[in-house]
């Protein structure tokens, strides 16, 4: 499978679980999304992109029919 790309910019609360098992919120602003298999998408933030989380597909598509999460291109 390919790996797709999109610049994004989260506009919105897009919670996500942290390593612990504690939900936390992508920060606003810039980041990519990165469908990585056909259930899973990696939001990748920060300036360097250090920070990731994987989000089920579902969420994602939520997120962004809810004007929280906007794929820009």
């Amino acid at each position: 499978m390919t790996i797709t790309t999109h610049n994004a910019r989260i506009t919105g609360p897009v919670t996500y679980a942290k390593s612990d098992g504690k939900k936390s919120q992508i920060p606003l602003g810039p980041c990519l999304v990165e469908q990585i298999s056909a259930k899973l998408v990696d939001i990748v933030w920060g300036a360097n992109g250090q920070s990731s989380a994987a989000l089920p597909v579902e969420e994602v598509e939520a997120a962004t029919e809810q004007g929280r999460l906007l794929l820009l291109d």
